[in-house]
């Protein structure tokens, strides 16, 4: 086999100098497991398109990242899950915007690339293919952590143009993620 090169970020600000030690140890710790996925994909002979996504989520089934579970909420308080896969041998992309309820967001921006004429589903349309194809709706509760919730009262505590900016942009979306092959 080729050299194998997998790369992963954890979102912007996701360790801060502040965080305790214990904490970014953790997240290291969530990223390595994150990376052994991939490479295990990639050495079990997948495809690079298989690696990212099965590195990308765990990272989502982690609540110290802001995708998936673990989000970083809306202006509203509510969930706006984005993802995009995109793979440069053939230009096919999928991708997802403002989904509410669906679990691992990369899966299904990837089904929409394969499974659909289409390149980008948002909201309920992306949901409803979603459930055609079997994927399972969670609860809002499984995305929304403590942390996120915190960190929201924090931002509105100190936006003295809330008002404005919820009749300017009632969908206001803090979650963003894209995944490039």
């Amino acid at each position: 086999m080729d050299k194998i090169t997998l790369v992963i970020h954890g979102g912007a600000g996701t360790i801060s100098q502040s965080m305790p030690s214990s904490k970014k140890h953790e997240i290291h710790q969530h990223l390595t497991v994150a990376l052994q996925q991939g490479y295990q994909v990639l050495v079990d002979g997948g495809s690079a398109q298989d690696a990212v996504v099965a590195s990308i989520v765990v990272l989502e089934d982690c609540t110290s990242f802001n995708a998936g579970c673990g989000s970083v909420l809306t202006h509203e308080g509510n969930i706006a899950m984005d993802a995009s896969i995109m793979r440069g041998s053939d230009k096919q992309a999928g991708s997802i915007c403002g989904v509410r309820c669906i679990k691992n967001p990369i899966s299904l921006a990837r089904d929409i690339m394969e499974q659909s004429d289409h390149i980008m589903l948002m909201q309920e349309g992306a949901e409803k293919f979603a459930f055609e194809l079997g994927y399972e709706a969670m609860e809002k509760e499984y995305f929304i952590t403590k942390q996120r919730k915190n960190q929201l009262l924090t931002a509105l505590k100190g936006d003295n143009l809330s008002h404005l900016s919820e009749s300017i942009d009632g969908n206001l979306f803090y979650y963003s993620i894209s995944y490039i092959i």
